[in-house]
């Protein structure tokens, strides 16, 4: 059976999303597909504690509002950091585009949340100073956090706005790509269905990255790899990070460590926040939250180390799902580990981590040895980076601050796109996390909101607020 839309998005994440919103009341009739749930049977599937654990797992990263639904709302309003968007217009061009996705999601329901990084000057230059002192090159952001319950209700209120011409269909996967070879996108397979269409939108997260590559090599898209970041979640009192993130509620800390010249960052700072774990097509890995109405007494926030491969290897996201599924395997999902024990070389116990000074928030992990997971170089990279954060954040370097491992962003393969974020095939668009050119809530919104009004243009229907 075959049906007709004038638009097709493959993934429901925020850059699809963003798309919808943009084409929502041009009266274009636009089919979402989506592999996972939508968005209220996502937050029961959340609460309810007797769910089958693979479910529960599942849900995290798949579904209306994509990985991002339940992180902790994080809007990066800057261009320094977030994705590759800056290839694709200049600076000023994405800073007007941030601040309108900003707008968006105030209107959505984040209008009353805290703006962080608006004040507070003299205090943003010690901390550069502190920084450059010890090797650490500081980044400082404007952030409005949503906080993980708020940013659920956004998204709640931006699919009921959906009018009558946009259908969702979620629990759908999408299967195949189908082109013809003179270069004409004709529309997707997913669930036994045909959809043609005359533009598609492949807005996969990074839960769809493999897929959605293993598509585009297919259809002979010229693609181009991009690093893969290993490393792991650390936790530690709030008052340890206070320092920073009293000023700016998150920020970049960047290090190259000087035994292997790596690039290595700080990525998602969580004050008062709570330890999850992540599903990645099966495997357990972990990342970070903090909601608005609700603290724990730690901060967490990810090391991670960049690698970027060269030939002959080219397989960054099949490396990074192999030093995971170490991981899974010795720990039977993540582990967890004592600083001062990872430097003593001897693997944490539960009475260990009982005895230490951080309650962990993610009780679930189990206590266990990290250097039999992470490779050499990446563990030399991660202790070198936290003896220059014990400058900025005395403290930092404590026996007792947990890591949690492993975190793991699969940053795909980045296909060839023109500044419209098309791809050579005419009116076939990629974006989002899966495509490799976001990695973040506000720029993976963005490229949405450049793809719809491109669409619009093209249909001669440009929005009244373009």
């Amino acid at each position: 059976m075959s049906r007709f839309y004038d638009v097709v998005v493959i993934g429901a994440g925020p850059a699809g999303i963003f798309t919808a919103l943009e084409l929502a009341d041009t009266g274009a009739s636009v089919l979402i597909l989506e592999k996972g749930l939508d968005i209220r049977e996502r937050i029961a599937l959340n609460r309810d504690k007797n769910a089958p654990p693979k479910d529960r797992r599942a849900n995290i990263v798949c579904g209306w509002g994509g990985a991002g639904a339940f992180s902790d709302g994080k809007l990066t309003l800057t261009t320094d950091y977030g994705g590759n968007l800056d290839d694709y217009m200049n600076k000023g061009e994405l800073a007007g585009l941030i601040s309108y996705v900003d707008s968006v999601y105030c209107r959505y329901g984040g209008a009353e949340r805290k703006v962080y990084g608006d004040e507070f000057a003299e205090e943003i230059h010690e901390l550069k100073r502190k920084s450059a002192a010890a090797d650490l090159m500081f980044i400082p952001a404007r952030i409005r956090h949503l906080g993980t319950d708020v940013n659920s209700v956004i998204l709640a209120n931006m699919r009921d706005s959906l009018p009558d011409n946009v259908t969702v269909i979620s629990k759908t996967a999408a299967d195949r790509i189908l082109a013809d070879k003179d270069g004409t996108v004709l529309g997707v397979e997913a669930g036994g269905e045909t959809y043609h269409c005359k533009y598609l939108v492949a807005a996969p997260g990074r839960e769809g990255a493999e897929w959605f590559m293993k598509e585009a090599r297919a259809l002979g898209l010229e693609t181009q790899s991009n690093a893969v970041d290993i490393g792991v979640r650390v936790e530690s009192p709030a008052e340890v990070y206070e320092p920073i993130t009293k000023i700016c509620y998150e920020s970049k800390l960047v290090y190259f460590s000087r035994s292997f010249d790596d690039r290595v960052r700080t990525f998602c700072m969580n004050p008062y926040g709570f330890v999850v774990t992540e599903n990645n097509a099966g495997l357990q890995t972990v990342n970070g939250h903090s909601f608005a109405h609700k603290k724990s007494g730690n901060t967490n926030f990810a090391i991670l180390v960049s690698k970027q491969f060269t030939s002959p290897f080219n397989e960054p996201i099949s490396y990074g799902k192999y030093i995971a599924s170490l991981a899974n395997m010795l720990g039977a999902g993540p582990i967890v580990q004592r600083l001062g024990d990872l430097r003593d070389g001897r693997r944490s116990t539960v009475e260990r981590i009982r005895r230490g000074l951080v309650r962990p928030t993610m009780p679930s992990a189990t206590p266990g040895d990290l250097s039999l997971v992470l490779p050499y170089r990446f563990l030399k990279d991660i202790m070198e980076m936290f003896e220059a954060l014990d400058q900025v954040a005395p403290g930092a370097n404590s026996r007792h601050t947990l890591l949690y491992g492993v975190e793991v962003k699969f940053y795909s393969s980045r296909i060839a796109l023109t500044n419209q974020l098309e791809t050579k095939f005419r009116n076939f668009f990629a974006i989002g996390d899966g495509a490799g050119i976001t990695r973040g809530l506000v720029q993976a919104s963005a490229a949405g909101v450049v793809v719809g009004r491109e669409i619009c243009a093209r249909e001669g229907k440009p929005k009244g607020d373009m």
